[in-house]
């Protein structure tokens, strides 16, 4: 396998501002080239294609975890610049995301917290909309649907009867837990609040590893809740670390600590980021699964970086230890300085991806070294925290 690997820059560091401004342009010409249409999950050859066809969906359509990305960056793209183009498509994809749990297409997911948070939910934030609130507490219950008891988790894919994925749940979970707290918050129903207490408890205790590494997926006996086995899906092997999904765990667990005060989760997190950070290369951005180190060829992950970036500030913001937040603040702003200056294109023009040489599934030959949907999603955010400290996050 070939892939372009990232060269170090000799320009000078490109500033917070002037990079959000390359990323937004290049935002606005992608919603300009597709439309209404989403683009696939990865570039190809660094250009964003409409996502292919499956099934009842025809290409373009909303399917798969992923197209929120496009939404979420949209509804930034609108908070940093002011410009209603991309408010007025944004509300178009939340209402096309209301047609898509109403008319149950494709929700055998746990990404239904990926899904709603970035489109529904960031619209009623931002806007008010009850026709999306009505859509994101619609998307909560089928999303609750998936709550295994006794075991006392989300299931992560598939449907619930399937034997393959029956008690498998992953570290991205985390991200989508934000879904149920935001339904608790608005109907003050214990039952979400209680589903996420539960589950990343489990989380915390089983997918989480004694040397502060993580498994991407772990199983539980869905009849008796008994823990089973952690193994991966994307990773370099079942005992390695999977970059994203550490990420994830950085973000996730800060994140999931705030709204339900157990301190395991906190502790959780800085875990995750100390072994995280222990296990860059020089120029740090990890490579697809930290058990590489400088020196070997494996292609990049920018997407992990991009996230972890967002995972370090939110960490930082939780933090009790006033020192220790400091330096989560720093490594968080050494990162996104170099996925400035040495991952993005040289011109906006040059790609269609806001950030280059990122990795999808590498054991499946998918996505590697492209752009990413979240990869960019989670860039413009970290640009959007470093250059307004007050933002509100979507999650």
């Amino acid at each position: 396998m070939t892939f372009t690997s990232p060269t170090t820059r000799s320009s000078p560091a490109v500033s917070i501002e002037a990079a959000i401004a390359a990323a937004v342009a290049t935002v606005e010409r992608n919603a300009r080239a597709l439309g209404a249409a989403y683009p696939g999950d990865t570039t190809v050859d660094n250009r964003y294609h409409p996502r292919s066809a499956e099934g009842a969906v025809p290409e373009g359509g909303n399917r798969g975890w992923t197209t929120s990305f496009r939404t979420g960056q949209l509804w930034l793209a609108w908070e940093l610049t002011g410009d209603d183009v991309h408010r007025r498509a944004a509300e178009a994809d939340v209402s096309d995301f209301g047609h898509r749990v109403r008319n149950e297409i494709d929700l055998d997911t746990h990404d239904l917290g990926f899904l709603y948070t970035l489109s529904t939910v960031a619209a009623y934030r931002l806007t008010g909309a009850r026709s999306a609130r009505s859509d994101a507490l619609l998307a909560a219950d089928h999303l609750l649907r998936r709550f295994l008891e006794p075991a006392g988790i989300i299931q992560a894919w598939g449907d619930l009867s399937d034997p393959l994925q029956r008690g498998r749940t992953i570290i991205d979970s985390l991200m989508n837990m934000p879904l149920l707290t935001w339904a608790a918050e608005q109907t003050g129903e214990e039952r979400y609040s209680d589903a996420v207490r539960r589950h990343t408890a489990q989380l915390e205790q089983h997918i989480l590893r004694p040397d502060d590494s993580t498994f991407h997926t772990f199983y539980w006996d869905a009849e008796t809740g008994e823990p089973l086995r952690g193994a991966t899906e994307q990773g370099a092997f079942d005992e390695s670390c999977w970059a994203r999904g550490q990420a994830w765990g950085v973000y996730g667990f800060a994140m999931n600590y705030a709204v339900t005060g157990d301190e395991r989760l906190l502790v959780a997190a800085r875990r995750c980021a100390g072994y995280f950070l222990r296990h860059l290369p020089a120029d740090d951005v990890p490579f697809w699964d930290l058990v590489y180190t400088d020196g070997s060829d494996a292609p990049r992950d920018s997407s992990s970086a991009a996230i972890v970036v967002c995972g370090l500030l939110e960490l930082a913001r939780v933090e009790s230890d006033a020192a220790q937040a400091a330096e989560w603040a720093a490594r968080a702003h050494a990162i996104l300085a170099s996925l400035i200056a040495n991952y993005t294109p040289v011109t906006p023009e040059d790609a269609d991806g806001l950030i280059l040489h990122s990795v999808y599934d590498l054991p499946k030959d998918v996505g590697v070294d492209e752009a990413t949907l979240w990869g960019d999603y989670f860039y413009l955010e970290a640009l959007m925290r470093v250059s307004r400290p007050e933002w509100k996050k979507y999650w």
